[in-house]
């Protein structure tokens, strides 16, 4: 059950109040690209010497490489340095987390291939420039509804509680404008797959350069998704608008489906809604790995840790694969994910009393060079490890910038998962595109379905 806004007022300000509004002093900002890379992760490497110094990233694309193809894999070279499975996790688990472990429990044909750690993330000089910016200007909005006083990227290089860590997941680079066409798989515990595929158009219009927080008019992006196959769901088209504050903004969406033959606004892609594209796997606000108003839960910075997450998917990338060689029977295929050893902040959301949500507790790992999460946990009631999911990124090196190139979700009860992203069989999103915010509204809609 969504809570109206004024009762969650109550639950949410002993969370935000005091330093959940400080902004940064111009001393500590000084330390981005000095001690600190430009998006707020440490420059040096670890005491270990298995995590190296940031040095910047991949900030061109690789020699050869024609805008428009998959992205060629940097570091296809690399050797696998250690393969954790069944067997042997029990000696690396200070670097694995709980749903790691709870996939390897329950799956012996799943393992974890780890590769040298390569500091690939990158973004252009503009983002940059803005983040310091925010660093300086960005605030949370009363009971952490929102941000003020930021744009292009995400606000708190130097955070200081989970929110701040959240928002600048929620408000990270991803581009301008973005297209491309991509499947979805579901799997049934026996192993059984529904394959649905959809063409995806994006507008970023917090990112866009030179644009004013009056011009944003409160939205971070603009989607619609129109699906392709299969043909019982061919037409069926969604559109939506991301605000930045959806506690007194909620976020917009209109949906067509060609058996009505009419737009229609719906209230529902929120929260714990399900997600129709995922069988009931994944709620709504799973997307993106989380997505959404964080009023439902009280976010706890844990701190920073090094974990083996999923890093430069490049394999998983390939232009040479099809959906049968990426998703096996109760996972994707092992051999095609790279892991290595990353520092990540780590932010758990508990719910608030008084609030309904199916998972009452939830973990993130977010990449401290780039903010992208990079594998979540969901527990139910019960406080039971139920979900895990992994985003699997890479550099889009023509842009440059850190984003995933594929989402999978296992729920571990029913043995069953489901992955999101799959272009593989098509081109890759096309970063290139320059789409206008008037391609976005309602009407735009109604006469792309006429």
């Amino acid at each position: 059950m969504i809570k109206p806004f004024s009762l969650c007022i109550a639950v949410l300000a002993m969370a935000v109040q005091g330093t959940a509004l400080a902004k940064v002093t111009p001393q500590e900002a000084a330390r981005l690209g000095k001690t600190l890379t430009p998006m707020g992760a440490e420059k040096a490497g670890n005491k270990a010497g298995t995590i190296p110094k940031w040095t910047g990233g991949i900030t061109q694309p690789i020699a050869g490489y024609e805008e428009g193809e998959f992205h060629f894999d940097p570091y296809k070279n690399d050797k696998i340095q250690l393969v954790i499975d069944s067997t042997n996790w029990k000696e690396h688990q200070q670097h694995l987390t709980a749903g790691q472990i709870a996939m390897l429990e329950t799956h012996p044909s799943y393992s974890i291939n780890v590769y040298q750690t390569h500091r690939s993330a990158a973004f252009p000089q503009f983002v940059y420039d803005a983040v310091k910016k925010n660093a300086l200007t960005a605030e949370l909005q009363e009971y952490g509804s929102g941000v003020m006083n930021t744009l292009t990227a995400s606000p708190f290089p130097i955070p200081k509680n989970g929110l701040e860590v959240l928002w600048n997941h929620t408000l990270r680079f991803r581009g301008l404008s973005a297209q491309g066409v991509g499947s979805t798989v579901n799997t049934t515990e026996s192993g059984d797959r529904s394959v649905t595929t959809r063409e995806y158009k994006y507008y970023f219009a917090y990112s866009q350069p030179g644009i004013t927080l009056e011009e944003i008019e409160n939205k971070i992006f603009y989607v619609k998704r129109k699906t392709l196959s299969p043909a019982k769901l061919s037409g069926q088209m969604t559109l939506v608008h991301e605000t930045l504050d959806q506690v007194r903004s909620p976020r917009k969406a209109w949906v067509y489906m060609p058996g009505q033959r009419r737009v229609r606004r719906t209230p529902d892609l929120a929260y714990d809604t399900a997600d129709i594209d995922s069988n009931g796997i994944r709620t709504i606000d799973q997307l993106d790995m989380f997505n959404g108003a964080p009023d439902f839960y009280e976010w706890t910075l844990v701190g920073k840790e090094e974990k083996y997450v999923p890093y430069n998917a490049y394999k998983l990338h390939s232009g040479d694969l099809d959906i049968e060689n990426i998703v096996g029977k109760h996972h994707i295929t092992p051999k095609l994910a790279r892991y290595e050893l990353h520092r990540v902040w780590v932010v758990e959301a508990n719910l608030r009393v008084g609030v309904s949500h199916m998972y009452k507790k939830r973990r993130y790992y977010f990449d401290e060079d780039s903010w992208q999460i990079l594998l979540a946990e969901e527990y139910n009631e019960d406080g039971e490890l139920e979900q895990l999911s992994e985003a699997h990124p890479i550099n889009y090196y023509e842009v440059p910038m850190s984003f995933s190139t594929l989402e999978v979700t296992y729920d571990l009860p029913d043995r069953r998962y489901y992955v999101e992203g799959l272009d593989n069989e098509r081109d890759p999103m096309d970063f290139s595109v320059s789409f206008k915010r008037k391609e976005f509204t309602s009407s735009a809609l109604r006469r792309e379905a006429r």
